[in-house]
């Protein structure tokens, strides 16, 4: 992977899995110092920080629980001491909490939009404080800094029985357009990237059969699954100048799933 990140600074939450230990190990291997935040299972954070040190960058592992602003700002604060500022900050953190429509609490809800949503929002807040502060360095980047929200495919598609999730990811997608909206003059691009199916810890149910496989591939024209490293390549891309007239779009990375390939056959 070219080295187009060097000496720029990156943070991505939820980074000690999934799609979140692609993406930062996908920057660290294209030369950003990387922090990576976890709120759980820390020995995995500093395992995905040592891989990132041995491509010869620096990183360490943060724990901040991101629906929390006190722990946000904290987590934003050490950073900063730490690598002197950022110029990446990828907002992945994200969870289910599935339940049919009439069966889901009020706790479900919550949870979901305060990590998926209110957190997208503390972790862009905090970074464009310190983007602002610090403005464009045209040695480092031709942008200011970069903001990559997580979203989903379903942003746009509806999905039953996951009425939390689906609505979270929504507002993730008029969060990162409306930020992005406002902060273009400063020079500050914010994109997001919506996955498809990606074969992750949190869909294992989806693709660990074969006949589970199977009916996944009715929805993928591509046919196949995707895979983490297919999201972290593309987070590199959005942090890089090769994608500096890039801002405010989501990018689909769902191997055709938001074709509705149901539509095909017919219809």
């Amino acid at each position: 992977m070219p080295i187009v990140l060097e000496g720029q600074p990156a943070l991505v939450t939820g980074a000690n899995s999934g799609i979140g230990r692609a993406v930062a190990l996908a920057l660290g291997r294209a030369g950003a110092d990387v922090v990576v935040n976890y709120v759980s299972d820390p020995e995995a954070a500093e395992a995905v920080a040592a891989e990132i040190r041995g491509f010869g960058r620096r990183a360490i592992a943060l724990r901040a629980d991101v629906s929390d602003e006190q722990e946000v700002e904290t987590m934003f604060a050490e950073a900063i001491k730490v690598f002197g500022t950022l110029h990446v900050v990828v907002c992945n953190a994200g969870l289910q909490r599935d339940a049919p429509f009439h069966q889901m609490t009020l706790d479900q809800w919550h949870t979901v939009i305060g990590v998926n949503l209110t957190g997208q929002f503390l972790c862009a807040r905090s970074a464009v404080r310190e983007f602002v502060r610090r403005g464009v360095d045209e040695k480092v980047s031709t942008a200011a800094s970069k903001i990559i929200h997580m979203s989903s495919v379903h942003e746009m598609i509806p999905w039953a029985g996951h009425a939390n999730y689906a609505a979270s990811k929504g507002g993730v997608e008029m969060l990162m357009k409306s930020l992005a909206q406002e902060v273009a003059p400063l020079r500050i691009r914010v994109n997001a990237i919506a996955p498809g199916a990606i074969r992750t810890p949190i869909n294992t149910a989806a693709w660990q059969t074969p006949d589970a496989y199977a009916d996944l591939m009715k929805l993928v024209p591509y046919k196949r699954i995707g895979e983490p490293a297919d999201i972290g390549q593309a987070a590199v891309w959005l942090a890089s100048d090769a994608s500096d007239y890039v801002t405010g779009i989501s990018l689909f990375v769902d191997g055709g799933m938001t074709l509705f390939p149901g539509f095909a056959s017919g219809g």
